[in-house]
């Protein structure tokens, strides 16, 4: 692909460059029709049985995109009380919040069940204190299927070295507890992992976790999570995430079951990156260029406190160069190979090593791609930068402002 922001129109018509000189670098910019047309198919992934999508809104909390998917139709998972005000914020009704907790106190499970939440707990000891603040209440449990996948270690999410969900080893005994307080299992639910374009792996941890269902009776809903993958090496032409083979393959295995199990619980589904990840970039400036032991750096204002993907799990971004406010074209003109970085004092700080990128020259822009998703909830004020500001390029073609750029009147206001 020569380039996506192009392919897609993603600014609709509107000067990047003049977007970044008014809003500031670095800088998020969003695209609502891209965001809305990765939810709607995600909201429609099975559509022969009941069935709703929640969006895992850990990946991006901005309140104009939890009203986007709000306006879609999909639900929502929350994992800490945080989101859940964000999504009540946004006008989620409680209905449509699933609360999927980790090593949370009391407290925190409280205001979820104060405030009418489904809460799923994912180890015993969480659902005995579920039962103590909750007596005859009704909950969902987290099962570790045994089967992971993802592109990093760090975002596999079920398996036998991760700390998520109670292994199937231990079901009998989430009967026992619920019996002792007298509990309601009313759905179960699992997470594979993250960053998946091969199904193979989810669709064998849907077999399982199907195959754990049968030890339930009368489960409201099943939710087998998400992590469906976008291809983040799409100027190489990678492949996206086969939506439509993957529904079949799906409801195939749902028929097999509802007929076994003698009805149909709600199915759920959690994706995230996938709603929102080709639907963001970072919009960053280049201050500087130089040679250190003949390797060419790119200094940009895009740090790892605005993107730490890249330092975390050595996550792969592609970028676009941009050069007065124009994609510089990567099939015509020379290359180089260059590493690009950010301004933070650490030598992780690099977006990219050793990439073949146009020629980049000093006060051009990088657009780095697929950003919308564990983008900006992830920034961080390290070495004590701002966070950057947000940006919509709404279906109309307009620019809003979604979150204002962070000042240093908002870090004082946190001393006392």
């Amino acid at each position: 692909m020569r380039s996506f922001i192009d392919n897609v129109d993603f600014f609709k018509g509107n000067d990047p460059e003049k977007i970044a000189e008014k809003y500031g670098t670095p800088l998020y910019v969003y695209n609502e029709d891209i965001i809305r047309d990765r939810m709607t198919k995600a909201a429609n992934v099975i559509t022969k049985y009941p069935y709703k999508a929640n969006y895992s809104c850990k990946t991006n909390t901005n309140l104009e995109i939890l009203k986007i998917a709000l306006s879609v139709g999909v639900n929502a998972d929350a994992m800490s009380e945080g989101e859940i005000r964000m999504l009540l914020k946004a006008g989620f009704s409680p209905d449509r919040i699933f609360y999927v907790c980790n090593n949370v106190s009391a407290q925190e499970m409280k205001y979820a069940l104060d405030n009418g939440i489904q809460v799923s707990l994912d180890s015993l000891d969480q659902l005995r204190l579920f039962g103590e603040i909750n007596r005859g209440g009704s909950c969902a449990v987290r099962i570790n299927p045994g089967v992971g996948a993802g592109h990093h270690e760090k975002v596999v999410t079920a398996g036998k070295k991760t700390k998520f969900g109670i292994a199937e080893e231990d079901i009998d005994r989430i009967f026992d507890v619920a019996g002792e307080y007298d509990l309601k299992i009313a759905g179960i639910n699992q997470h594979v992992g993250s960053q998946f374009l091969d199904p193979s792996p989810f669709l064998a941890a849907v077999d399982n976790l199907l195959r754990i269902a049968m030890k339930f009776k009368k489960l409201e809903f099943i939710d087998f999570g998400g992590g469906y993958g976008i291809p983040y090496h799409k100027l190489d032409d990678e492949q996206e995430f086969d939506m439509e083979h993957f529904s079949k393959e799906f409801t195939e295995k749902l028929d097999r079951f509802v007929n076994e199990y003698g009805s149909n619980p709600l199915f759920k589904s959690e994706p995230g990156r996938y709603c929102v990840a080709e639907g963001g970039v970072i919009l960053g400036r280049v201050h500087s260029i130089k040679q250190n032991s003949g390797i060419k750096y790119v200094g940009t204002d895009v740090g790892m406190n605005v993107l730490v993907r890249p330092s975390m799990y050595d996550s792969w971004h592609d970028i676009e160069v941009l050069s007065n406010g124009k994609v510089v074209d990567r099939t015509e003109g020379k290359m180089e190979k260059v590493t690009v970085c950010g301004n933070i004092c650490e030598s992780g700080d690099v977006l990219c090593k050793d990439r073949e990128l146009p020629i980049i020259k000093d006060n051009d822009l990088i657009c780095v791609l697929d950003a919308g998703a564990y983008g900006y909830s992830m920034c961080s004020s390290y070495n004590t930068r701002l966070r950057p500001a947000e940006v919509m390029i709404c279906s109309d073609g307009s620019v809003k402002l979604i979150r204002r750029r962070e000042t240093f009147e908002d870090m004082f206001a946190l001393y006392e």
